[in-house]
């Protein structure tokens, strides 16, 4: 088990609205918007209130309240260019994109941005997506086999010259890109995030990502990720980092705060819902294991379409902090945050959240030395 300590403290991200519908599919309130000037402004707002990263959408068409969408790769960059520190994980399908031409954006982007591109490579669940565009639809170990390809690939083709690669979906032949992303050695290739709950992600993580993100969790969830992501990189003698999503709700008091969540789920779209729990289930439940995305989430929980209400980030600032550096001293070292009003609701994090995290922290490693 892993303790925080003040160098080393919690990153923070959030979901950027990129899609309409907002984050929760309810009629409830939700001041956000999916158009260029809001997201903009969120992004300013974001790394002015402690956020260090930004997580891109993807969606290709129409479905389950958003029916509207910008795309993830363009609107990264586009966010980028408009802020000085945050860095955005342009989230990205293999089947969709070619390893090759995506390496060859996330260069040119990682130049514009002064190395602040990062990618979150996402195996794919919505099978009506490939359906459209004529694609294949592969099973779901398999396609978590074309990640793992496309991942190598991107990590060949940005490190090397010269790069060959003879797999089951894709092939270079003597490749080189120039010039590469702005490689050091802390990092030498742009960060590459990916999500997944089945064995086969977990496992693919170990063996290739940078970062492993996991839908909500309490805290038994979160132990028992950690535990295979960890063991399948320690089997390959490399370390991954973890990422938790988790929907916040921050009022005055934990009933106040309770009851936004009630509005939220007594108000949802039950027919969107529906529909997108008959789609994610279906894909969670074809891993080989039963154990993908989604396979145990209540209909309640797919109200927030990535189990965000699980983390229990829903109280008073001070309860929120306190669960966020529980996660923390469990492995957790980026909180994947998602708000009812995106903008709004940062700013509220920045203020009377983030300054309790960050005491918490710092008191953390005599806390620690008390209770040994």
């Amino acid at each position: 088990m892993s303790v925080g300590t003040p160098s080393d403290p919690l990153k923070f991200a959030y979901w950027v609205p990129n899609v309409s519908g907002g984050l929760v599919t309810s009629g409830i309130e939700q001041r956000t918007d999916w158009n260029w000037d809001y997201n903009r402004e969120t992004a300013i707002a974001a790394e002015n209130n402690g956020f260090e990263y930004a997580l891109s959408q993807v969606r290709y068409m129409a479905s389950y309240s958003a029916e509207y969408q910008h795309e993830s790769t363009s609107l990264s960059l586009a966010i980028m260019m408009a802020t000085e520190r945050l860095k955005v994980m342009a989230a990205v399908h293999p089947g969709m994109w070619h390893p090759g031409v995506f390496a060859n954006f996330g260069a040119t982007a990682d130049h514009l941005t002064n190395g602040r591109f990062a990618t979150n490579v996402v195996s794919g669940w919505f099978k009506g997506e490939f359906q459209a565009f004529g694609e294949p639809w592969l099973e779901h170990d398999e396609r978590y086999r074309r990640t793992e390809e496309f991942i190598r690939c991107l990590k060949g083709i940005w490190e090397s010259d010269d790069f060959t690669f003879l797999g089951d979906f894709y092939r270079f032949h003597d490749y080189t890109l120039k010039p590469k992303p702005l490689n050091t050695p802390e990092r030498p290739h742009p960060e590459i995030f990916q999500g997944g709950n089945s064995t086969a992600a977990r496992q693919m993580a170990g063996r290739v990502s940078d970062f492993y993100f996991s839908n909500g969790k309490d805290y038994d969830g979160v132990v028992e990720q950690l535990a295979d992501v960890n063991a399948s990189a320690k089997e390959n003698d490399r370390s991954v980092k973890f990422g938790l999503n988790g929907f916040m709700i921050i009022r005055d008091t934990e009933k106040e705060a309770q009851d936004v969540l009630r509005e939220i789920v007594d108000k949802a779209n039950v027919e969107q819902v529906e529909g997108f729990r008959q789609a994610v289930q279906q894909a969670g439940a074809s891993a080989s294991d039963g154990k993908g995305m989604w396979a145990e989430s209540s209909w309640e929980d797919l109200v927030q379409y990535n189990d965000g209400f699980k983390t229990k980030l829903i109280g008073t600032p001070e309860q929120i902090a306190e669960r966020l550096i529980e996660y923390k001293k469990l492995g957790v070292d980026l909180s994947l945050l998602c708000f009812l009003h995106v903008k709004e609701d940062i700013e509220q994090f920045g203020r009377e959240v983030l300054p309790l995290v960050r005491e918490m922290e710092a008191a953390l490693p005599e806390r620690e030395l008390a209770q040994a």
